[in-house]
C-alpha cells in the first residue's frame, strides 16, 4: 500500500504580513511528513469575488485536500488577515504547527 499524497494549498492576500512565515512553517511540516514542499500550491486571493469563490476566511489559509487546517465557524469571508486560536487558547496569525501536522498526516492515511 502506498501513502496518499495530499494536495496542499496556501491561500494568501497581499495585505497580510504573515504569508512568508506561514509558507516557511508549512514547507517545514510538509517536508517533515515526507512530502515534497515544492508541491505546495500558493494562490493569491486578490478580489472580493475571489474570496467569495474560495470561501476565504482570511490570510493565510492552509488547506490539505481542500480541508482547512482550522475550519472557521461563522467567520466572515473576505480579504483580511486571519486569526487562529492556538491549542493553549492564545491568538496567533498562524495556525498551530500541531494542527497542520495532524491534518497532513490524516490526509496521508485516508487517500486510498
Amino acid at each position: 500500500m502506498t501513502a496518499w499524497t495530499p494536495s496542499v494549498e496556501l491561500l494568501w492576500w497581499e495585505g497580510c504580513p504573515s504569508t512568508g512565515a506561514a509558507l516557511a512553517m508549512l514547507r517545514e511540516e510538509v517536508a517533515a511528513a515526507g512530502l515534497d514542499p515544492g508541491g505546495i500550491v500558493v494562490r493569491e486571493v486578490a478580489t472580493d469575488a475571489d474570496s467569495e469563490r474560495e470561501e476565504f476566511p482570511g490570510s493565510p489559509t492552509i488547506r490539505v485536500d481542500g480541508r482547512d487546517v482550522q475550519p472557521m465557524r461563522d467567520e466572515p469571508i473576505g480579504l483580511s488577515c486571519r486569526v487562529y486560536r492556538l491549542a493553549d487558547g492564545r491568538i496567533s496569525p498562524l495556525p498551530d504547527r500541531e494542527e497542520v501536522r495532524h491534518t497532513l498526516l490524516d490526509a496521508m492515511k485516508g487517500g486510498d
